[in-house]
């Protein structure tokens, strides 16, 4: 059972198949792409990559100032580079989250505090800590209304990073509103997920200017290669893609969640309004969950390693029909 999603080549081996025949359900990215309007084969890589349309695009998208951006090689270096320039002595994490949060800290010499979110969402932090919310939460998938929170983190004086990685996901508002009348607020994009390019690593972090210009100061001149930029600029023109990758992932996240509730082997499926969903087994551990997957090839999440969370809660990702048909096979035939 993979630790982290995603490692379809270990799975094939350990299974003794070919790796385009694994059906993954372990890893969280989209499987709607964008149509691109880039032909690699003729970007020119000869001179040194220069960020500004990337920035202007994405500036667009989300509505803010390109100079409230700083562009990372993924949202997991954006996370150690913000952990290592804030340099603070105290962090709250709401978990389960993002296992890269707790080692970020831990290596930057940070005192961590877990709050659990699915039991104790409104419990005491203490003030001045870094506090880490990821919206929609992970791995269950829940969108959380953080008016409330908010309040609380700024009475406590804390400086907040709000993960929103699967926000594009959803319909619901970004907390990008409150970067207007709160300094010590930060947001994190990953731009893999929704835009199906785990391989593609950009992320962004969003603060006010002076946040992100103290930021930047500290980072090298050339993070993300002109493919990254140029494939991530391409699929943000598709202006189609975003509300078509909404509408299919929701309806297929419809029948796996209805296929999910036949099985016998499943004691609670969590709501989710992400590309995956949590689910609880009944009477069997992740790990003799996956065993009985094995024949039909599929891998699926175990979720053991996150706080809170036990070797009974699985992680499923939402695909295609083609996927969802050999799915339905394995849970809905007696293991």
């Amino acid at each position: 059972m993979q630790t982290h999603g995603g490692n379809i080549k270990a799975f094939s081996q350990e299974i003794a198949c070919e790796v385009d025949e694994v059906i993954d359900l372990s890893s969280n990215i989209n499987f709607f792409k964008p149509k691109l309007d880039v032909d690699f084969n003729r970007l020119d890589i000869s001179a040194y990559p220069n960020y500004d349309e990337l920035q202007e695009a994405i500036a667009k998208l989300y509505q803010v100032d390109k100079a409230q951006i700083e562009l990372f090689n993924g949202a997991t270096t954006a996370i150690y580079s913000l952990f290592r320039e804030l340099n603070l002595k105290q962090c709250t994490f709401y978990a389960p989250l993002y296992a890269e949060y707790k080692n970020s800290a831990e290596l930057h010499g940070y005192d961590v505090e877990l709050i659990n979110r699915l039991k104790d969402i409104e419990k005491e932090l203490k003030r001045a800590s870094l506090v880490v919310f990821v919206n929609p939460s992970t791995p269950d998938g829940k969108f959380y209304d953080l008016e409330k929170l908010m309040k609380q983190w700024r009475e406590k004086e804390c400086t907040i990073l709000i993960d929103e990685s699967f926000l594009d996901f959803t319909t619901y508002a970004s907390a990008m509103k409150y970067l207007k009348d709160y300094d010590k607020l930060y947001i994190l994009k990953s731009m893999t997920k929704f835009y199906s390019s785990a391989g593609i690593r950009i992320g962004a972090i969003f603060s006010t200017k002076k946040n992100i210009r103290a930021l930047h100061e500290r980072e090298p001149l050339w993070k993300i290669s002109q493919f990254d930029s140029h494939y991530l600029q391409s699929a943000l023109r598709d202006e189609a893609f975003p509300l078509k990758s909404r509408a299919i992932n929701d309806v297929y996240k419809e029948q796996l969640v209805a296929i999910l509730k036949k099985s016998s082997y499943i004691d609670e499926v969590y709501p989710s309004c992400a590309n995956f969903v949590l689910l609880k087994l009944k009477n069997m551990d992740a790990n003799a969950f996956q065993k009985k997957l094995i024949p039909y090839k599929i891998m699926v999440r175990n979720c053991s390693n996150f706080d809170f969370l036990d070797s009974s809660f699985v992680r499923i990702a939402v695909k295609n029909k083609q996927f969802l048909k050999v799915f339905e096979e394995a849970f809905l035939k007696e293991f």
